[in-house]
């Protein structure tokens, strides 16, 4: 229960002090130059967000509505730089932590359902041509598992190549894939559901108020099997970037204790996004 008290306390004091830390971007990011783009990452904070934080609550679609399908599901998601962009070909080095919760607060002893954790190391390098920012692209070494043994421990390593492209400034494209080590005892199969690859498009207003985003991930084998992420966003303050969320996630893998288990559910709650580019 503790350890539990300590983790929602943890995410509450980061969504507080990384909403306050970053600075929304101008919508017209797209006109920096390289030069500036390269002063932003090496002035900038070497502390920052690197995927969505978000706290959402959710039901499930096609069941009957009840607490015991009911949940909670928060990310906490975090990058701290090593090195400026000095490295050859202009790339940088970080370190990204991402910690993921399934929460059945409808319950009535409120049990945390599953934690999954994805610390990582990775190299990056911003996509410059003709001196605008186009994209990036990222190598990392993750490893995720959910902190527990016996029957219910998940455990998986990857290593994955990844990269955002703006095909306008409101329209970006982003694709990953991995080269798994499946290590884990109780989840050998993980790959049929969790797949080898995904790929999405993200799309913006001229104001950047709001915003929508589709991921699919594409389980294993021949067949047309996708996991889908739905999701839309609508910025509450002109100059910040908290936004209302509402999430569709319909598929498996949603989270690593349950990973084989179909699941369809539609959350909604706030998120705090990254600048320039979230990482899915």
């Amino acid at each position: 229960m503790a350890q539990r008290i300590i983790t929602l306390i943890f995410t509450i004091l980061a969504f507080t002090q990384l909403s306050e830390a970053q600075i929304y971007y101008d919508s017209n990011h797209s006109k920096f130059n390289s030069d500036s783009i390269r002063r932003e990452f090496d002035n900038g904070p070497y502390f920052t967000l690197f995927k969505d934080n978000y706290f959402t609550a959710g039901i499930p679609i096609g069941q009957k509505i009840t607490g015991d399908n009911s949940d909670v599901k928060f990310q906490v998601s975090i990058a701290q730089r090593l090195t400026k962009s000095t490295l050859p070909f202009n790339t940088y080095l970080f370190l990204a932590y991402s910690q993921k919760c399934l929460w059945n607060v409808f319950q009535e002893s409120l049990p945390m359902r599953d934690l999954n954790f994805n610390p990582g190391i990775g190299l990056s390098k911003l996509l410059i041509v003709k001196g605008k920012l186009i994209g990036k692209l990222t190598l990392m070494i993750e490893h995720e598992s959910n902190g527990r043994d016996g029957d219910e421990s998940r455990s998986w390593n990857r290593i994955s190549y990844g990269g955002n492209v703006f095909l306008t400034p409101n329209l970006m494209i982003h694709a990953k894939a991995w080269i798994p080590i499946v290590d884990g005892e109780n989840n050998k199969d993980l790959l049929d559901y969790a797949g080898l690859f995904q790929s999405g498009l993200q799309v913006t207003s001229d104001d950047k108020r709001w915003g929508l985003a589709i991921t699919m991930v594409k389980r294993k084998g021949w067949r047309l099997s996708y996991n889908t992420i739905v999701e839309a966003n609508y910025r509450l303050f002109k100059n910040e970037n908290q936004y209302f969320f509402i999430q569709y996630y319909n598929g498996y893998a949603e989270n690593l204790l349950d990973y084989n288990k179909y699941h369809s559910r539609l959350r909604a709650g706030l998120v705090i996004k990254p600048n320039f580019f979230s990482d899915y």
